[in-house]
């Protein structure tokens, strides 16, 4: 299957693939004419589409169908979690919760934090591309970083839950979650969230969580609540 991204398609019947993934179309893949690719939109919109013209700059597509909610999962997954230090970390876990499923990343500040900034659209990149990969319809949303104080006082509709390594009473996911619903977890840096930003968390409305008894890495408590999350709404 020859997959590519097409986040500006209409429903027009003809459609131009952008420079760069024509150039992967006809320079690398090498599909000629009336060959047969397949395209997302990230919303939720997958394509067939046949080569009408392999211009290796303006590849022009004939539509032919289209599914809408493709793949559309029957809950709604958003991670807070601060950038690691090492960046291939956090980009690390972007490729794996897209290729899990995961709806929306926010990349958090917080007062242990190591690392202040984060390069949105390296990390989309890695994003798209384990979009494609794993054969996902929805591009997740990355949000840019922010303080943790000025996240926390956003407001959330969904159930929030922040995961943290500091003594006191923590609940589980798996007793806590409503099914099939709307999830925002918060994971902290290298050195954990700050008592403060804690017991501000929970004056806010979140739920403490454990994500088990091991003392995991940024990225790893990330993805395993991604994991968690998604394997709890299975139908």
């Amino acid at each position: 299957m020859q997959l590519f991204y097409t986040p500006d398609i209409t429903d027009s019947p003809l459609y131009f693939l952008s420079e760069e993934e024509s150039k992967h179309c006809i320079r690398v893949l090498r599909l000629q004419v009336n060959d047969h690719v397949q395209l997302i939109d990230g919303r939720g919109g997958f394509y067939e589409a046949e080569i009408v013209d392999p211009h290796p700059k303006k590849v022009a597509l004939k539509l032919l169908t289209h599914q809408a909610s493709f793949g559309k999962r029957n809950h709604y997954l958003h991670i807070a979690v601060a950038p690691t230090k090492n960046i291939e970390r956090l980009e690390w876990f972007l490729e794996k919760a897209t290729e899990i499923g995961i709806d929306e990343i926010s990349l958090i500040i917080c007062q242990r934090s190591e690392r202040k900034e984060a390069k949105a659209e390296r990390l989309n990149k890695i994003i798209t591309a384990a979009m494609k990969q794993s054969l996902k319809a929805y591009h997740p949303i990355l949000n840019e970083a922010v303080s943790f104080q000025r996240f926390i006082a956003q407001k959330h509709t969904a159930q929030k839950f922040i995961a943290h390594c500091e003594p006191g009473e923590k609940g589980d996911l798996r007793k806590l979650i409503k099914p099939n619903g709307n999830y925002l977890i918060m994971i902290g840096p290298e050195g954990d969230f700050a008592p403060k930003e804690i017991e501000d968390a929970l004056q806010n409305g979140s739920e403490p969580i454990t994500l088990g008894d091991s003392r995991l890495r940024t990225e790893t408590a990330a993805l395993e609540a991604c994991f968690e999350i998604n394997f709890l709404n299975r139908p």
